[in-house]
């Protein structure tokens, strides 16, 4: 019976610690509020730490400008924000979460210039590293 008993408490301690692992990420950080202001940090401040950790490698940047689409990678974007690191821009942002559940999130962040707004349509996925930013669809209004 003493064996029955601590054989239990060994399973029941197992299941909990494993319960808790599965809730936490690997570093803590990548959740869908931390890869959201990471993506703002950059576009509006030109701050990128952290930006590597939050795109997806498959991530996938386009933009629609007038009739024309032009498409990024994950490369290219990084190249981009590290040549405007640290330049801010003279705008105010705003935020509004188009669907959420467990898997993935869909947020439009607008970005609001003087005489323009730059939306984003920005398609967040829960992996097994965290929230990652799988793809941004930007327009211009």
């Amino acid at each position: 019976m003493k064996t029955l008993k601590t054989m239990m408490l060994g399973l029941a301690m197992l299941a909990f610690c494993g319960a808790v692992k599965a809730n936490t990420n690997d570093n803590g950080k990548l959740t869908k509020n931390y890869a959201i202001n990471t993506y703002i940090d950059a576009m509006t401040r030109g701050k990128s730490a952290g930006l590597n950790d939050v795109l997806d490698q498959s991530a996938a940047f386009n933009m629609v400008r007038g009739k024309q689409v032009l498409s990024f990678d994950k490369k290219q974007m990084l190249d981009y924000f590290q040549i405007n690191k640290n330049i801010e821009q003279q705008c105010t942002t705003s935020t509004t979460v188009v669907e959420n559940n467990a898997s993935i999130a869909i947020v439009k962040v607008d970005i609001k210039f003087e005489n323009f707004t730059r939306s984003n349509y920005i398609t967040i996925a829960h992996t097994t590293n965290g929230w990652k930013i799988t793809n941004v669809y930007s327009v211009f209004v």
